[in-house]
């Protein structure tokens, strides 16, 4: 049973992470059919520890450090917290078509020779060569940042806060890293040798836009990042106005364009202008572990300076599935 798990920071440092370690010590799938189905070994072990971080009647910070084992849970909730900030702010999601993890500081992504012969199947007669499509390694590693906060304060100062609130605060720190994971994304795609659509006049027009949607030609323009400077101009174009998308805009709060591509607002210092992208075939993010928290520093000391960090980094996979609108 969860109750009779020896918690130690040991489990930490393990190399699969702390809920992975966690999960082999008391897997989930033994607690089906019983009252604990659906969680995982984490949340069980808050059950055990009677710690309730959500809602009106959460405990304060201090539960956690009532005893010595219960004090190992903290890092964990700090990351989770953390990670879900990172997923609400969720802009980078839509432009990523695949995501690699690795348990490395390099990484050298694939790539594929896309020839003429690999965008047309062509009628191949009997005996005849056929087209080869060459996949191979990049002669060059996928960059990849480190990035995060330092988390500041004092014991005293936090004990009696409920954690529903402290929460919050740890997932407005996710919400700064993915922004900045963005900016990383964004950087790449605009370096990444993409082809420049031009527009035709001063203004950017609607015909610049289904021009932007033609040029896609094999790929499909599924999502459009552009620059919050701009964005105005797009949205109080009479094709923009269309009722459907209006619709879908105060129903989700998601914007899409006439051509049904996905509308994002990205901060006028990250683009420029406006990028197109096919999110299926445009860029993979690769990521070194998950969040990490200095475990030590929160468990020992209980807080004062704690680093909370990710390492991540992006690669372009087909340019021709971007084209950027300058």
């Amino acid at each position: 049973m969860f109750d009779n798990i020896q918690l130690e920071k040991g489990l930490y440092t393990a190399s699969k992470g702390f809920t992975r370690a966690l999960e082999e010590l008391d897997p989930s799938e033994n607690y089906r059919g019983t009252e604990y189905e659906g969680l995982d070994a984490f949340q069980r072990q808050l059950k055990r520890f009677d710690i309730k971080v959500t809602g009106t009647d959460s405990d304060t910070v201090s539960k956690f450090f009532e005893t010595t084992s219960s004090a190992v849970l903290f890092p964990e909730y700090v990351s989770r917290a953390v990670y879900q900030g990172i997923e609400e702010d969720n802009t980078l999601e839509k432009i990523i078509a695949a995501t690699t993890k690795i348990d490395a500081l390099d990484y050298r992504a694939i790539q594929c020779d896309a020839g003429d012969g690999d965008k047309a199947l062509m009628d191949v007669g009997e005996g005849a060569f056929i087209p080869e499509t060459v996949i191979k390694t990049k002669d060059s590693l996928t960059q990849l940042k480190k990035r995060g906060r330092m988390l500041v304060a004092s014991y005293e100062a936090i004990k009696f806060q409920r954690l529903d609130m402290f929460t919050i605060m740890l997932k407005k720190i996710g919400s700064n890293i993915a922004r900045q994971q963005l900016a990383d994304a964004v950087n790449v795609l605009l370096n990444s040798g993409a082809q420049t659509v031009s527009i035709a006049g001063n203004d950017i027009a609607y015909t610049d836009i289904v021009n932007l949607w033609n040029s896609f030609s094999p790929y499909n323009m599924t999502t459009m990042l552009c620059s919050s400077a701009l964005l105005p101009d797009l949205l109080n174009m009479t094709e923009f106005k269309d009722s459907a998308a209006g619709l879908n805009f105060h129903g989700t709060g998601n914007m899409i364009t006439p051509l049904g591509a996905e509308l994002n607002k990205v901060d006028a210092s990250i683009c420029p202008g406006i990028i197109g992208l096919d999110k299926s075939y445009a860029l993979e993010k690769v990521q070194a572990g998950e969040v990490l928290t200095e475990f030590d520093k929160l468990i020992d000391r209980q807080l004062e300076r704690a680093a909370i960090t990710t390492i991540t980094g992006f690669s372009p996979i087909f340019t021709d599935a971007v084209k950027l609108m300058s």
